[in-house]
C-alpha cells in the first residue's frame, strides 16, 4: 500500500535526502555569523529553479541560469554566501561570481557548469573576494545534522531564525524524502520565485518534469507570500534530486507524481509561511483565503491584495478589524468583479455579508486580532474557485531595520 507523508526520520533536514552533504561557516563577509554555506551531491543531481523577475538581477542570478543552461539541469554543488548581494556590481561582480564558481570546481573537482551559487545581503557593494575564496578552501561538508543546520543559519540575513522543513512518504514502497531551508524576511513580494529556497530530495525524477513540479508547487506557496512589496535582485528558489532512493523514476501523470507533488507543495507551504511569520519586525502571519473566485488565479490575487495593503496590515498590528480596509483592497483589484455580493469574516467574527455591514464583536474580534495568527476569510459568491496568500502585519520595527540596514 502506498501511503503519504509518512515521516520517518525525525528531524527532516537537506541532507535527510540520500545523497547530500551540507556546511555553513564564517569566513568574515559578515561581522559574526555564519555568511558562507555548501550544499553538495557528489553523485549528482537533477536540478530545477525558478528566478526572480525583476529586471536588475545579480551576478550570481546569470551565472547560475547559464550553468542550468549548459549542464541540462544537472548539479552537483550550490553555493550561497550572505552579507553580500553582488548585485548592481557590474563587470566586476560576474567576474567575481565566476571566480566563487570556479573555486568551488577545483575544490570539489567538478565541472564549473555543474556549480550553482546564489547571493544575498547589501545591494551595490563590491564582494570581499579574497575573503570568500579563502573561505571556499574550509568549507568541509558533511551528513550531519548540525552541519545541515549550519547551512540553514549561513543563508540569513534580517531573519530571526532558521526556516527548513520536510516531508517523507512512501512511492512503490520506498521511503523518498523532500526537505527544504530557506531565508526571507524583507523583500517579499516574488512574481515567479521569492528571496532564496533550497530544495532536497532522493527521488528519481527528470529535470524537464522536475521543473514543472517546482514551478506548480511555487506558483501556490511562494508567489502567495507578501511582506512589504518589494522583490528582490536575487531571489531563487531551486530543487536538486540526487535519485539515491533508488526508486523507479517518477513519470507524469501517475499516482506517485500526484503524491510528490503534494510533498513539495507542503514544503514549500511550510517554508513560505515561515517566511511570512517572519517578516521584518513582524508580530503576527496573516492568512487571507478568497472563496467563490471565477479562477484559482484570481482568487490567489485577490488574497494577495489584501494580505499586501499597508493599511490593512497596519490594522492587523493595531489589533483593529476595520473591515473597510480590507473591501478597499479588494476593490482595487485590476480585473472587474461584482462588488454587491462579497462576504468578509475575521477570525470568527463576519464583518461583511453581501457587502452589507453585519453588528459583531469589537471585543471579541480586537482580543482574535491579538493572535499569532490572523486569518481573514473572504467570499466573492461569484464562482467555485478559491486562492489564498499569507503575509504579517506592518510594523514600527519593520522602519527601524530598513532605515539603518547597511549599518
Amino acid at each position: 500500500m502506498t501511503m503519504l507523508n509518512v515521516q520517518l526520520t525525525s528531524p527532516l533536514t537537506v541532507t535527510t535526502p540520500k545523497g547530500f552533504k551540507a556546511t555553513g561557516i564564517h569566513v568574515g563577509l559578515r561581522r559574526k555569523r555564519k555568511d558562507l554555506a555548501l550544499l553538495l551531491c557528489e553523485g549528482g543531481a537533477e536540478a530545477a529553479a525558478v528566478y526572480t523577475t525583476n529586471q536588475v538581477q545579480a551576478a550570481p542570478i546569470t551565472v547560475t541560469k547559464q550553468a542550468m543552461a549548459t549542464s541540462g539541469g544537472k548539479v552537483h554543488a550550490v553555493l550561497v554566501n550572505s552579507g553580500n548581494a553582488n548585485a548592481c556590481t557590474g563587470q566586476l561582480g560576474l567576474e567575481h561570481a565566476y571566480a566563487s564558481q570556479h573555486a568551488v570546481a577545483e575544490q570539489f573537482h567538478l565541472a564549473p557548469e555543474h556549480v550553482v551559487i546564489a547571493s544575498t545581503g547589501i545591494i551595490g557593494q563590491p564582494m570581499a573576494i579574497d575573503t570568500l575564496l579563502q573561505g571556499i578552501e574550509q568549507l568541509k561538508p558533511d551528513t550531519e545534522e548540525t552541519q545541515a543546520e549550519d547551512f540553514a543559519t549561513a543563508i540569513l540575513t534580517t531573519d530571526t531564525g532558521t526556516k527548513t522543513a520536510g516531508r517523507q512518504v512512501l512511492l512503490n514502497g520506498e521511503v523518498v524524502s523532500i526537505c527544504g531551508v530557506a531565508k526571507g524576511s524583507g523583500m517579499i513580494h516574488p512574481n515567479m520565485a521569492t528571496m532564496l529556497g533550497f530544495l532536497t530530495t532522493d527521488a528519481a525524477i527528470d529535470a524537464g518534469f522536475l521543473q514543472d513540479v517546482l514551478k506548480t508547487a511555487v506558483n501556490r506557496t511562494f508567489n502567495c507570500i507578501t511582506v512589504d512589496g518589494d522583490s528582490s535582485t536575487n531571489d531563487m528558489v531551486m530543487i536538486l534530486a540526487s535519485g539515491a532512493a533508488q526508486t523507479e523514476a517518477i513519470e507524469q501523470g501517475t499516482t506517485e507524481a500526484d503524491q510528490f507533488q503534494q510533498a513539495v507543495d507542503q514544503v514549500c507551504q511550510d517554508l513560505a509561511k515561515q517566511i511570512a511569520r517572519d517578516g521584518e519586525g513582524a508580530t503576527k502571519l496573516i492568512e487571507v483565503k478568497v472563496n467563490g473566485s471565477k479562477d484559482e488565479l484570481l482568487g490567489r490575487k485577490i488574497a494577495k491584495q489584501i494580505v499586501g495593503s499597508s493599511l490593512v496590515k497596519t490594522a492587523i498590528f493595531g489589533e483593529d478589524a476595520n473591515w473597510g480596509r480590507i473591501v478597499a483592497a479588494i476593490g482595487s483589484i485590476d480585473e472587474p468583479i461584482d462588488v454587491s455580493q462579497i462576504d468578509i469574516r475575521i477570525g470568527s467574527q463576519t464583518v461583511l455579508r453581501q457587502s452589507m455591514p453585519v453588528l459583531f464583536d469589537e471585543a471579541l474580534a480586537s482580543n482574535e486580532l491579538a493572535a499569532d495568527v490572523v486569518e481573514i476569510e473572504v467570499n466573492l459568491n461569484q464562482g467555485t474557485k478559491s486562492g489564498h496568500a499569507f503575509g504579517c502585519d506592518l510594523t514600527y520595527d519593520y522602519i527601524k531595520i530598513n532605515a539603518s540596514y547597511r549599518t
